[in-house]
């Protein structure tokens, strides 16, 4: 089994693809197939959250790319800004991890949340899509759109 143990800061040509769900993408151990068939294990710092694009060294010194594998996603497409923000703000009240894009939100498939988008006046796509969501406000990974902070808070 290939150990992977490191996430590169900077993209490099690739010798091996590993295609994950943004769940497993989310996890720092874990054992995977990559595209060649061989077995690999992640052994990464905890809290990384992986992207499309990212690379690792494994002990070998190959770089393995990840690749966001497509998964059930919904999907909302709209021109009214107001009524995106509405959705938005119901899908976070909630804690559901959200990709935003201009006119589009997308979200990992849930018959209730596509039922009470649609009570908002949504029409909601069941599709199959790379799913790569916001990192969150307090996200430690350095993907697209994050930042963090030096204090932290819980929920009462």
């Amino acid at each position: 089994m290939l150990n992977i143990t490191k996430k590169l800061t900077h993209a490099q040509p690739a010798t091996v693809i590993l295609k994950l769900p943004f769940e497993k993408r989310q996890k720092s151990r874990l054992r995977a197939t990559l595209e060649d068939g061989r077995e690999a294990g992640l052994f990464l710092e905890r809290g990384e959250v992986l992207r499309n694009g990212d690379c690792l060294m494994a002990e070998d010194n190959s770089i393995v790319q990840i690749v966001a594998d497509k998964e059930n996603v919904s999907q909302i497409q709209t021109n009214d800004p107001l009524l995106l923000a509405r959705a938005c703000y119901h899908l976070g009240n909630r804690h559901v991890a959200l990709q935003i894009e201009v006119n589009q939100l997308t979200y990992l498939h849930d018959h209730v949340l596509d039922e009470m988008l649609q009570q908002l006046g949504l029409e909601v796509t069941i599709t199959q899509a790379s799913f790569e969501p916001e990192n969150g406000a307090y996200g430690h990974s350095h993907g697209r759109n994050s930042h963090s902070h030096a204090n932290s808070h819980g929920h009462e």
